[in-house]
This record gives C-alpha cells, sequence and structure tokens, in this order.
C-alpha cells in the first residue's frame, strides 16, 4: 500500500480511534506531507534511519518564513512537531504489520527548559479588576477574566462552553485535549461574574461567550467568540491594566492559575489533574517559580554576615 494512502487511513484513525482534535489531524497531514515529499517515494519501506536523518538536517537548516535576513531557522521545537507526527505515524504502521522503520528509532531534539511567563500577584488583580463597567460588554469580560483564574481553562476550552452549564454550583465537566473530562471549580468571584453577565444578555445564543452588538458586523448574526478575540480581549485589558512589559495571554492567566495554587501548598499532582495535563512533567514547569522552601532557604542562610 502507498504510503499516501497509508497517511489517509493514519490521520482517520487518529480522529476517530485516538479522539485527537482535527487542529491536531491537520498539524498531523501538513509535517507528514511535508516529510513525503522529502523522502520522494510512496514505499513504506524507505524511511529508514538514513532518510530521517537526511530529514533533520533538511529541516534543521530551513530559515523560518519572516526571519530569512536574520538567518534564523526553525526551533527545535518546531522540528520535534514534525519528529513526533513521524514516530505516530510509524506506530501505527507497526500495529498494522507494515514493514517500516521501527518508531522508537526516532528520538526527538534536546530542547531548553521552557520558560513560562508569568505576572504578579498584583498585576493579576489590576488585570481581574480592569473591566469595570455595568455594560454587556464589560460584564462578558470580567465573566471571561475571572472563569480563566478560577478554572485555569485554555482558551479552545473556555470558547467551547454554552449556557447548558449550570454556574449556579461550584463545578463543572470540561472536555479538554484528546477528549478527556476533567472537573474544574468556580470561585464565588467567577460565579457571580457569570451570573451578572448572562442576566445582562438578551439573544438566544446557545454559546457562553458571544459577541456584542458593537462588535458584530451584520445584525442577527449568530456570534460566537473566536480563540483570537478572546486573546484580543485579554491583551486589550492587559494594557488597561498597564501591563505593558509583558505579554499577556489567556495562557499566562493558566500559569496563574497553576503557581497560584502551588504557592499555597497545593500538591503537584491535583494540579496537574485541574490542568488537564496528561503527564506530569509538563506540569512541573511551574515548580521552579513557586517553591517556597527554596525561597525560606535562601532567606535564611544566605550572605549572612559574621
Amino acid at each position: 500500500m502507498k504510503l499516501s494512502e497509508l497517511k489517509r487511513r493514519f490521520l482517520e484513525y487518529t480522529e476517530i480511534e485516538k479522539g485527537r482534535s482535527l487542529k491536531t489531524i491537520e498539524n498531523y497531514d501538513r509535517y507528514l506531507t511535508r516529510f513525503f515529499g522529502f523522502l520522494k517515494s510512496e514505499d513504506p519501506i524507505d524511511i529508514t534511519d538514513e532518510t530521517v536523518r537526511d530529514f533533520r538536517l533538511y529541516l534543521n537548516r530551513q530559515s523560518t518564513g519572516n526571519n530569512r535576513a536574520t538567518g534564523d531557522t526553525l526551533k527545535k521545537k518546531t522540528q520535534n512537531y514534525y519528529l513526533i507526527a513521524l514516530r505516530s505515524f510509524l506506530k501505527y504502521l507497526a500495529r498494522q504489520n507494515i514493514a517500516s522503520l521501527p518508531s522508537d528509532r526516532i528520538e526527538l531534539a534536546k530542547v531548553s527548559d521552557r520558560q513560562i511567563d508569568f505576572i504578579t500577584t498584583d498585576e493579576l488583580r489590576r488585570l481581574l479588576d480592569a473591566p469595570n463597567g455595568s455594560d454587556v460588554k464589560s460584564l462578558r469580560d470580567k465573566a471571561i477574566l475571572e472563569l480563566f483564574f478560577s478554572t485555569g481553562l485554555r482558551v479552545a476550552e473556555l470558547c467551547s462552553l454554552t449556557r447548558d452549564v449550570d454556574f449556579s454550583r461550584d463545578e463543572f465537566s470540561i472536555r479538554g485535549k484528546g477528549e478527556k473530562v476533567r472537573v474544574v471549580f468556580l470561585s464565588d468571584d467567577a460565579r457571580k461574574a457569570v451570573k451578572a453577565y448572562l442576566s445582562k444578555r438578551d439573544d438566544v445564543d446557545d454559546a457562553l461567550f458571544v459577541k456584542v452588538a458593537m462588535e458584530k458586523k451584520f445584525k442577527g448574526e449568530s456570534m460566537p467568540l473566536s480563540r483570537r478575540s478572546v486573546e484580543r480581549i485579554v491583551k486589550y485589558y492587559a494594557t488597561k491594566a498597564g501591563i505593558v512589559s509583558k505579554k499577556v495571554t489567556p495562557h499566562v492567566i493558566r500559569h496563574s492559575f497553576a503557581t497560584d495554587l502551588l504557592s499555597n501548598g497545593a500538591d503537584i499532582r491535583s494540579v496537574q489533574t485541574l490542568l488537564g495535563h496528561s503527564s506530569i512533567t509538563t506540569t512541573q514547569i511551574y515548580t521552579h517559580v513557586t517553591d517556597k522552601h527554596l525561597r525560606d532557604v535562601h532567606r535564611k542562610f544566605h550572605d549572612k554576615k559574621p
């Protein structure tokens, strides 16, 4: 069977059997298509250590689209996306008893430790307080910010919410990455903010967060907020709150949610579950900015005068 046909079947399997999002399927398709174009073969047996090595060299020498003049090449993290897609494809071939390169022959490039962006407690409070009007737009934006900090939701998860959620309770379920369901919890501030916003709504749209009249291009059009729209809202209020030296995004508020829990004594396994991380390694990126014990040790023992 040709690689192009195997790729089609793999993508369908990944979508249906593995439950991956359409965005993931789209990315896998793009990464594999680029690799197969480089390979110039339709035979799975031609995927070898040597062809993968040559492809990695090819990726490592590619200039990024916006930085050709500076000579910047693809980041190691971006290169790894191609390798992850290829490794998943090879695992699929093995399950189908199709001869090709074993997936464990592919090693990811080493990347530097992830640096997380975060804002201070004071900056966070100013951000949450920035929408202070009583109009529906201000109430909506206040509810968005409070909900982000209360639940640690990803922006796509927030955009997927509908009015079916029972906000009279202090918890609700959300379907996140990989179709995994987890429970998130509402603070009193978040519940009050959402309730105030919904009481001001006069439309019948099912989406929880929608564009208001002044933001719509066409009257009567159903306009749930997109991911990009939510990102613009967060950026706007960060600027209004005077946070201009940092890039503030919905994910930064998610960072604040995690660091707030850890700083106040939550165990990392619980935070992993609340964030919906499949691996504890992902959650561990927060520990170096929240390790109160290390700060206490530093204060107690560093630079003591005789």
